[in-house]
């Protein structure tokens, strides 16, 4: 099988929630020695962002995303360990990243963590449905550079700003940059909110981490 099919595999099998697919192509690229960030950035989040898309146009529900979710974390499992063995850049940053409370998915916090941690990123990955006193403890522990925040739902999405208001409160606000995605992110509510970045897809927040940091 060509490169070409195995990706197109790979994607359908993302797209499709195939699992055992997914993960014949993931593996069948590494051992072809394709480029994992490649594999990761161009073949694996190119479908998943494709899979958004679809749901926001409504011709996909919920469910299947999540699904496409965890075949997408099962194949990360095996491109991720090689990139970060092998990331020769070095950015020397700390991010904390969480799904707020109150939502249970983590596709595209678990795309922006795995590429951050191949570009050298130290990142702490506080899971889904993050209570708002865990992410304050969470800083106060790990003194983050930057505090990423994902929100899938638009009634969750408020939790974001709870989340700021509360790093004012506590005096921790000014100690980091605080970046904010989701499907229903917009730069609008960014800047409504108080955030310092907003990036629409995972490689943009890579590279919007970076700016915010100085590290560009």
């Amino acid at each position: 099988m060509s490169q070409e099919e195995l990706e197109q595999q790979l994607k359908d099998g993302l797209m499709v929630a195939n699992g055992p697919s997914a993960l014949e192509a993931t593996n069948a690229l590494i051992a072809a020695d394709v480029d994992p960030k490649y594999v990761l950035e161009q073949v694996m989040a190119v479908a998943m962002f494709e899979l958004g898309e679809k749901w926001k146009r409504g011709e996909v529900f919920l469910p299947e995303v999540v699904a496409s979710a965890e075949v997408f974390k099962q194949c990360n499992a095996i491109v991720e360990p090689i990139l970060v063995a092998g990331a020769r850049e070095q950015a020397n940053l700390k991010v904390i990243m969480f799904t707020v409370k109150g939502d249970l998915h983590d596709l595209g916090k678990n795309m922006v963590a795995a590429m951050m941690r191949t570009a050298g990123m130290d990142v702490t990955d506080l899971g889904k449905d993050t209570p708002t006193e865990k992410a304050l403890n969470a800083v106060k522990e790990i003194t983050p550079d930057i505090v990423g925040m994902s929100a899938l739902l638009t009634t969750t999405v408020g939790q974001q700003g709870v989340i700021i208001k509360a790093l004012k409160k506590e005096g921790l606000r000014d100690s980091v940059k605080v970046m904010v995605g989701g499907a229903p992110v917009t730069q609008e509510w960014a800047d409504e909110i108080g955030a310092d970045g907003y990036a629409p897809s995972a490689p943009e927040a890579v590279n919007k981490a970076k700016e915010l940091t100085g590290r560009a």
